[in-house]
């Protein structure tokens, strides 16, 4: 009997992904930019050809640790989430508040879609909400399984949420405002621009998941996780907790662990916002995550014993988003290893060599997207790229600002669908989604997102 293909796992995924960046690098010319500053800003013109180095098989192994050292923060990060999750489950508050939002809204969970997916687009868009979202994807993907929908749905809400934000980032400091610095422009120019699309992309990523979301409760069976994910099932209505006074207080302290952790995150001194700014990042997010799982515990009576046991069990369910992010990093390590990340910028910088201002700017998107899956660093490909795209523009009439709106649209794109993602691959490990039927879910409304971006990019030059 003919065994029927199944999609590797996103660790294969990644490590196939490896080896052809490996591969590249014995066939891609090494070559370098002089650096400038503190940042090592590339500067234009100065590409010249380096002695070549080949990554081998050995590197493709030691590309991975070596990643996984470069992202140890996040990886950590995910996994104090894990444990601070295996605590509120123990504790049961979870389920039973779950329970009790299907009973309210009593057959309107819908609602949540729009909500939820504007409040992450907030968030994507102003400062850049992407990793910490790995939070949410173990808390709302059992929300709306609970409700009658797929994990495809529960994923999609937090991912294309925050994903149309950061495409169409305002004031996202991480990748506006260090783009904006590099093309010597403010991080208003533009702005106008980009508040238009946000608000025509999230109407799309809502339009999109709603319409999937109605489809695969009326009938189950056009799911594209049907017969792959067995993980999350709607629960049935005797299996829910009762909603105790004591899972109430759990519920109150889960919550401002999550606003702590909001707000700790954006700059808001960055952003104009006269608000003192704490500037946390991984780190101190562990720390709040770790104390936080420790008085859940404590508050809830788990005892000493039960709350430890419950925060390492649930860290360990994470781990292997952990590993999915260090292999991830891995791509970047053999790329600059082998000299070859400047290399294809600089094909780059070659192609868009005399093109109108139009053509131009089409050609900096299209070129942006191949580099975004290369580089999926928002900040990390700004430094690279825009010290060199964005007075190239001057000669073809393009504003800093405009070179900005097409790097951030690329990345922003590029990130909701890439496998070196970490976040991508993360969340659909979480909701137990392989690869390809994200890809199958997915991929018309990036097509929209594209053909959107083009005419918005184009109206932009011409104007």
């Amino acid at each position: 009997m003919k065994k029927k293909f199944r999609m590797p796992t996103a660790y294969t995924i990644l490590f196939l992904l490896l080896i052809l960046v490996a591969a590249a690098t014995w066939f891609i010319p090494a070559g370098a930019y002089d650096r400038a500053g503190e940042d090592e800003t590339p500067v234009a013109g100065t590409y010249q050809p380096v002695e070549q180095q080949p990554q081998g098989p050995g590197d493709v192994v030691l590309a991975s640790f070596q990643g996984f050292y470069d992202a140890v923060d996040v990886a950590l990060f995910i996994l104090m989430v894990g444990g601070f999750l295996g605590v509120v489950m123990k504790t049961g508050a979870i389920d039973a508040g779950v329970g009790n939002i299907i009973r309210i809204l009593n057959g309107k969970e819908i609602l949540l879609i729009p909500v939820l997916m504007i409040m992450f687009s907030l968030g994507g868009t102003s400062f850049g909400m992407w990793e910490e979202t790995m939070a949410f994807y173990p808390l709302l993907i059992p929300v709306f399984a609970a409700a009658g929908y797929d994990p495809l749905v529960g994923i999609a809400v937090v991912l294309l949420g925050s994903g149309a934000g950061v495409l169409a980032s305002t004031v996202n400091p991480f990748a506006t405002g260090i783009a904006s610095g590099f093309a010597g422009v403010s991080l208003g120019d533009g702005l106008m621009v980009r508040l238009v699309m946000l608000l025509v992309f999230d109407a799309a990523a809502i339009w999109y998941v709603t319409a999937y979301a109605r489809k695969v409760r009326n009938n189950p069976d056009k799911s594209l996780v049907a017969g792959f994910s067995q993980k999350f099932t709607a629960q049935k209505g005797g299996d829910v907790p009762t909603l105790t006074s004591r899972r109430k207080l759990v519920l109150a302290l889960f919550t401002v662990v999550f606003l702590i952790m909001i707000y700790a995150v954006i700059p808001f001194d960055e952003i104009g916002v006269p608000i003192p700014t704490l500037g946390w990042w991984f780190p101190e997010l562990s720390g709040l995550f770790l104390v936080g799982g420790v008085a859940i515990g404590l508050a809830y009576g788990l005892g000493e014993a039960d709350t430890a046991g419950a925060f390492v069990a649930g860290a360990a369910d994470l781990t292997g988003v952990g590993f999915i992010i260090g292999i991830s990093r891995g791509i970047t390590v053999l790329m600059d290893g082998g000299q070859i990340t400047d290399t294809v910028l600089y094909w780059g910088e070659r192609a868009l060599e005399g093109a109108g201002s139009v053509a131009f700017i089409l050609l900096v998107y299209l070129i942006y997207i191949p580099l975004s899956v290369l580089i999926p660093s928002s900040s990390g490909l700004a430094t690279l790229s825009v010290p060199i795209l964005a007075p190239l523009g001057q000669f073809a009439g393009i504003g800093g600002d405009l070179i900005v709106t097409a790097f951030q649209s690329a990345s922003g794109l590029v990130n909701i669908v890439t496998p070196t993602a970490a976040v991508v691959m993360g969340g659909l490990a979480l909701g137990d989604v392989p690869y390809d039927r994200w890809v199958r879910f997915v991929w018309k409304l990036i097509l929209i997102f594209f053909l959107l971006t083009i005419a918005f990019l184009a109206v932009s030059a011409i104007l």
